[in-house]
């Protein structure tokens, strides 16, 4: 049986975004097929062929994408003995390429995201924004294979990266796994965390990045009728500039709403509870800039919720706009940032969307009933696996 070595910063119970969701259910459906190994970063893992990394004790206090690239020479010498390597994000392109030529093997990049294209994270890492620059760039140019996430994804290489033959760049789905991700009616987390179902409610759930968009969505929130709720499952900051602006722009909105109007929970909260917390919303938003498709506004709508989401990067590839939610408008800056060159257009049209539908319930529940259909057909994980296992034999 083929075997094949997945290099990933995050595997649960370490997960923080979308590509550590992405490795969970990619690494399930793909062991019948394959004989996979993961290779992590973090505290040891119990999972059987699973085996985590941490960060060598002689990088300790050094610059965090310096220590990155200590875990990928290690996590290189442990991919001895596979058939192909297929390296995930920045974090694990490095891995990925030092493995090929060490062991001869070929490689293989799924883009979750382009360093390119989030330059702001250069306040983030400092100068080692440009080592996680290095990383990505030689992974990328140097791959037997890449797939990218969405069609938005496989334009947004070819940009960043012109050398790379367009006839390597192919495109495979994220996923969703409509049995965790399915409408969970009940209420006891619904009543901790103090949402009034009488209320309709906007819901966002994110990490607090410049991507995410969230200063915009609570400018936004301002011009929404009275009476909804606004949910943040919002937390884990970048930076400290970031976290101060989003709680200024928070605590701003709670002075003009009612005491109850802004809810905001900076805990990452299990899976369950995001589940029914999103299955109780009127309308789900994402109003991020950039954005390689989102798997989060899957997980919305497979819990029958509509969706609001910026009309950018793979987000049109998933949310059907006028049947599973509304697509916002957004001009971007030619940057990388993806900065709107109108910042209070972009700010005004979420906010006309999201009233749209609060304002009218049923066409909400509509889109949510659609929103799960599109769902289970078109992004099951069993297809996704199937999917790569046709690019690694492509390169074999």
């Amino acid at each position: 049986m083929l075997r094949v070595d997945l290099i990933t910063r995050e595997y649960p119970p370490e997960v923080y975004g979308g590509a550590g969701v992405h490795l969970e259910y990619l690494t399930r459906d793909l062991r019948s097929l394959a004989d996979v190994r993961v290779h992590c970063f973090g505290a040891p893992r119990t999972e059987p062929g699973v085996t985590a990394y941490p960060e060598p004790a002689e990088l300790a206090g050094a610059n965090a994408a310096l220590r990155t690239m200590g875990v990928d020479l290690e996590i290189a010498a442990g991919t001895e003995g596979t058939d192909i390597v297929h390296s995930h994000t920045w974090y694990a392109n490095f891995a990925g390429h030092t493995s090929k030529l060490l062991h001869g093997v070929p490689h293989v990049v799924t883009t979750h995201s382009l360093e390119p294209l989030r330059p702001w994270k250069a306040e983030q890492l400092g100068g080692g924004y440009a080592l996680s620059s290095f990383c990505e760039r030689v992974g990328i140019e140097n791959a037997d294979a890449i797939i990218a996430v969405s069609g938005g994804m496989r334009r947004d290489v070819l940009a960043a990266y012109p050398s790379v033959d367009p006839a390597k760049v192919q495109v495979v789905y994220n996923g969703i796994d409509t049995e965790i991700y399915q409408p969970n009616r009940g209420t006891d987390v619904i009543e901790r965390l103090g949402i009034d179902l009488s209320r309709p409610s906007v819901v966002f759930v994110g990490r607090i990045t410049r991507q995410k968009g969230l200063p915009y969505l609570l400018r936004a929130c301002r011009s929404l009728p009275a009476e909804t709720q606004i949910v943040l499952l919002a937390g884990a900051p970048d930076t400290k500039e970031i976290a101060a602006e989003v709680e200024g722009l928070a605590n701003e909105l709670r002075e003009v709403r009612d005491a109850k109007g802004v809810i905001w929970v900076q805990e990452m909260l299990p899976k369950h509870e995001v589940v029914q917390v999103l299955t109780h919303a009127t309308v789900f938003v994402c109003p991020s800039i950039y954005e390689p498709m989102g798997i989060v506004n899957l997980e919305a709508m497979a819990c029958e919720t509509a969706v609001v989401a910026t009309a950018t990067g793979g987000i049109p590839e998933v949310v059907s706009d006028g049947e599973t939610g509304i697509l916002v408008p957004i001009e971007q800056v030619d940057d990388g940032t993806g900065t709107p060159i109108d910042p209070e257009q972009f700010v005004a049209d979420l906010a006309t969307a999201m009233t749209q539908l609060i304002e009218d319930p049923q066409r909400a529940a509509q889109m949510g009933l659609a929103g799960r259909r599109r769902a289970i057909e078109h992004f099951s994980w069993s297809h996704i696996a199937e999917e790569t296992l046709k690019v690694y034999r492509s390169v074999l």
